[in-house]
């Protein structure tokens, strides 16, 4: 147990001083690891967390965490209370967000960049607890309740022009930080004010930097870029795609590439949005998961275990929108192209006339 702590501690040895305090307290009991205990923190309204924090209502829960609304009894603050589950790996991917948000909160500090604002964190009863901002719903879960409500649509070209340039705008941000977010969806999107249409860019858990060695795997299946699909290297030019995806969605309703397999999905790309380059196909390390030799697309049938050939259904992104405004449409296409190299930055998407446009 003792060589795992030092181990550890050598791991970790640049992470900023306040964490490896917080870790060294996970530690202190003989042949303990604080991750034996119920994974979940039992949430009690009206209850005080670690003599501070006033729990005041439960918001939801994800894969590896529970979120409440609290009151902040130092400041004074409504504050979010991000709960980690009682999970090593959910423990160390928590501990990389918080290292993020304290390093991207350090260079905005007139909070002009859209990204979530880091409070505190704290490690109370085996559990790790991260303070943020308040927000309002997410975009997926506001444009769900819009929907259902049955009231004026919402996201109209106005606001989503609003929301497109704020996205950019974090986004520059980021991206001049060497950050890729690899994760942007809807869901990842917070809003801050409805009167406004004011939103910040949230959940920094997969990110990271241009430096480090980029994983395989990123980005939530329905907005992940071809190149990550084709195991290519990549980029923060994945983070545009994305937004292009998180943008159609808003407008249309539906999800632009829903989450069914990949050569389904890839199909789908083709028909819409245009043939893959032949030198991405060559190039890509998963491309013969999907293509055979000839690069015709198949996928294989789970009954007879027989491949079969997918034929793109020949579409485009004007007729999925079904959109009057050809700015906006070329907006889209500009963010949404197969090719990275085609794809624009971050900050070149921001010069596009259609975020000029006055409605």
């Amino acid at each position: 147990m003792q060589m795992f702590n030092i181990l550890l501690l050598l791991k970790l040895r640049k992470m900023p001083r306040q964490i490896l305090i917080l870790l060294s307290l996970i530690f202190t009991e003989n042949m303990r690891t604080g991750f034996e205990e119920n994974k979940d923190f039992p949430i009690v309204l009206n209850s005080v967390v670690a003599g501070r924090y006033y729990i005041t209502e439960y918001l939801g829960s994800a894969a590896f965490s529970k979120v409440v609304q609290a009151h902040d009894l130092q400041t004074g603050m409504d504050v979010c209370l991000k709960i980690i589950k009682n999970d090593k790996d959910f423990f160390d991917q928590s501990l990389d967000e918080i290292k993020l948000l304290k390093f991207v909160n350090k260079y905005d500090p007139l909070d002009e960049h859209h990204v979530l604002r880091l409070y505190d964190y704290f490690y109370h009863q085996e559990h790790l607890f991260i303070v943020t901002e308040l927000l309002r719903a997410n975009l997926y879960e506001f444009q769900k309740y819009n929907q259902e409500s049955g009231g004026e649509v919402y996201f109209n070209l106005p606001r989503i022009q609003v929301i497109a340039r704020q996205c950019l705008e974090a986004l520059v941000y980021l991206h001049r930080l060497r950050i890729i977010h690899c994760d942007l969806k809807p869901e990842n999107i917070l809003i801050k004010s409805y009167s406004r249409c004011e939103i910040k860019v949230i959940d920094l858990g997969s990110s990271c930097f241009l430096t480090d060695n980029l994983c395989l795997y990123v980005q939530s299946r329905s907005y992940r870029a071809p190149e990550v699909i084709l195991g290519l290297p990549y980029d923060q030019r994945i983070d545009i795609w994305s937004l292009g995806c998180i943008l159609s969605e808003l407008y249309t309703g539906e999800v632009l590439f829903p989450n069914e397999p990949v050569p389904m999905m890839l199909a789908q790309m083709i028909g819409i949005i245009g043939p893959i380059d032949m030198e991405m196909l060559e190039l890509g390390q998963e491309t013969q998961k999907y293509f055979t030799d000839d690069y015709d697309l198949f996928t294989k049938n789970e009954e007879t275990d027989q491949l079969e050939y997918l034929i793109p259904e020949k579409s485009s992104l004007r007729r999925h929108l079904q959109c009057p405004d050809s700015e906006f449409v070329d907006f889209l296409s500009y963010l949404l192209q197969i090719n990275p190299r085609k794809r624009p930055t971050a900050d070149e998407a921001l010069q596009h006339p259609w975020l000029s446009f006055a409605y």
